[in-house]
């Protein structure tokens, strides 16, 4: 995996996303020495995974209240 420094990675950031979406290529971004970041293709998501995640959180009873306050407060814009 290629390192690249950060003032680099700032420089060529369209190129480098370019390498990693279209070559599958990974970079490691190097900040005074330090690795910081990874850049690789992502990952697909998948519908399992977010419903595990959702399912990892507690029900907001509040949502749907607060919900319908806020599209209350919106304007519906005519187009015609």
């Amino acid at each position: 995996m290629p390192e690249v420094s950060a003032t680099e990675a700032a420089r060529n950031f369209a190129d480098i996303l370019d390498a990693v979406e279209h070559r599958g290529e990974h970079f490691t971004v190097v900040r005074r020495g330090r690795p910081v970041a990874h850049l690789g293709p992502a990952r697909p998501g998948r519908g399992a995974d977010a419903k595990a995640m959702l399912r990892r959180h507690r029900r907001d009873e509040s949502w749907g209240t607060e919900l319908a306050s806020l599209r209350r407060l919106v304007e519906i814009e005519d187009r015609s």
